[in-house]
C-alpha cells in the first residue's frame, strides 16, 4: 500500500448529505489526499487535502470545464482518453454530460473511487478498466426495495456487484440484502453511521400535562405515516392527551385527508422541511421520536434522537434492531402493528423520570460506543487502505 492515497468520495453533488460531509471532514484528518467530484450546489469551505473538482450548471461553466479536461487528457494521456471515450460511446445516453462527470476523474485518477449511491455503479465501472478500486456503499432504498420494484436495476447490481472491491453497508441488514445481487461478503464491512456527538443533551424530562411526540421525514410510504396516523387514533380513542408533530409531512395530501378523516386535527401537526437547527430543538423538546417506517438502513434520525436523550420508538424495520434493544435503551415493535405502536406510546408516557432517564442514558452509551464519528472515519479508512 501507499503511504498516502488519493481517496475520492463521491454522491454527485456537492456539498452531499450529512453523513457524507461528515465522513469528507473526518477523512480530511488523515494523511491522505481527499478528492470530492460531481455538481457544485453551492461553495463550501474544506481543509486543505480535501480537492475539490466539480462543476456548475451554467452552460459557459461546464463548456470551460469540458475544455480543459479534454485538452489536458488530449495533450498528456490520450490512449487513456480514447479508450474512456470508446466506453462512454458505448453506454451513454447524454455523451456531453458524461464527458463532464468522468473526464476530471479520469485526469486526477484516485486510487479509490467511493461511490455513495448504489444506482449509480454502472456510470463509474468504467475505473475498472483503468485501475481504481471501487468501493460501494449500501444503504436503505437502493438495496431494501428498489431492485425489487426495478428488475433493470437488479440485474445491473447482479452484474456489477461482483467486480466491486469493497462495499461500505450501513447495517447487517443491508449487508445480507447486497449479498443476494452478488455482493461478495469478505468485501463487505459494516460501518455504522457516525455522530458529532456533543454534551448539549437534556439533563431532567420535565413531565408535562400533553405528551409530545415528533416524527422527521419526507412523506414517502416506506416511512410508515399511515401507521403513526392510526395509532394517534387509538391514542385519543384510549384519552391519551398527545400532540404528534411530523416534520417533512406539510403538504401530503395524502396524510392531511387522514387526518381530517380520523379528526385528529387538535392533536397532529405536519410541518416542512426544517433547518438542522430547528429539528434538532423540537426533537430535545419533545418526549418521543416514533419511527413508524417499514424499511430503513438505520435511520440517522433515531440516533440523533439517542444522543439527544429523547426516548424512541422505532419499528424493527432494516438494521433499527441493531440499534434499539426493546426495554433497554428504547422501545422497537415489528412493522405495520399499529396497535402496538399505541401501546409502546402509552406506556412511554407513563414512565417515571427516573425510568425515561434510564433508558435514555443507555440510548447515549449506545450511540457514544457504537455510533460516533471517530470510530466511523477509523473504520472507513481501514476499508480503503485494505483494497
Amino acid at each position: 500500500m501507499k503511504n498516502r492515497l488519493k481517496i475520492a468520495v463521491y454522491s454527485g453533488d456537492i456539498p452531499s448529505t450529512t453523513f457524507i460531509e461528515r465522513l469528507i471532514e473526518g477523512l480530511s484528518g488523515s494523511p491522505h489526499d481527499i478528492y470530492i467530484f460531481g455538481f457544485v450546489k453551492r461553495r463550501v469551505s474544506y481543509p486543505s487535502n480535501v480537492s475539490v473538482f466539480g462543476y456548475k450548471n451554467i452552460r459557459i461553466y461546464k463548456a470551460i470545464t469540458l475544455l480543459k479536461y479534454s485538452l489536458l487528457l488530449k495533450l498528456f494521456k490520450s490512449k487513456d482518453k480514447a479508450k474512456l471515450d470508446k466506453i462512454l460511446k458505448n453506454k451513454s445516453k447524454n455523451l456531453l454530460l458524461e464527458k463532464l462527470k468522468s473526464y476530471p476523474v479520469l485526469w486526477h485518477k484516485p486510487d479509490v473511487f467511493h461511490i455513495q449511491w448504489a444506482k449509480g455503479l454502472s456510470e463509474w465501472i468504467w475505473l475498472k478498466e483503468f485501475g481504481v478500486k471501487i468501493v460501494l456503499s449500501l444503504r436503505g432504498a437502493h438495496i431494501n426495495y428498489s431492485p425489487i420494484a426495478d428488475e433493470q436495476l437488479a440485474a445491473m447490481y447482479r452484474e456489477h456487484f461482483p467486480k466491486v472491491d469493497g462495499f461500505h453497508a450501513v447495517s447487517e441488514a443491508i449487508a445480507q440484502e447486497a449479498e443476494k445481487y452478488g455482493a461478495d461478503s469478505h468485501k463487505i464491512k459494516v460501518v455504522y453511521s457516525g455522530l458529532d456527538i456533543t454534551s448539549n443533551t437534556k439533563e431532567t424530562r420535565l413531565k408535562n400535562d400533553v405528551f409530545h411526540i415528533i416524527s422527521v421525514g419526507r412523506p414517502h410510504w416506506k416511512k410508515g405515516y399511515t401507521y403513526a396516523l392510526d395509532m394517534c387514533d387509538i391514542l385519543k380513542e384510549q384519552g391519551l392527551k398527545f400532540k404528534y408533530t411530523i416534520i417533512g409531512g406539510a403538504g401530503d395530501i395524502e396524510l392531511a385527508y387522514q387526518i381530517k378523516d380520523l379528526d385528529l386535527s387538535a392533536q397532529v401537526t405536519l410541518l416542512g422541511n426544517l433547518p438542522f437547527s430547528k429539528v434538532e430543538a423540537q426533537m430535545k423538546a419533545s418526549d418521543l421520536l416514533v419511527l413508524p417506517s417499514v424499511e430503513e438502513g438505520i435511520a440517522n434520525v433515531v440516533l440523533e434522537a439517542m444522543a439527544l436523550q429523547t426516548l424512541v420508538l422505532t419499528t424493527d424495520c432494516g438494521g433499527m434492531g441493531e440499534v434499539i434493544a426493546d426495554g433497554e435503551n428504547g422501545f422497537i415493535v415489528p412493522i405495520r402493528q399499529t396497535k402496538l405502536l399505541a401501546e409502546k406510546v402509552i406506556e412511554a408516557a407513563s414512565l417515571t423520570s427516573e425510568a425515561y432517564k434510564n433508558l435514555t442514558d443507555q440510548a447515549l452509551k449506545t450511540v457514544k460506543a457504537r455510533h460516533n464519528e471517530a470510530q466511523m472515519v477509523t473504520n472507513m479508512l481501514k476499508l480503503y487502505e485494505q483494497i
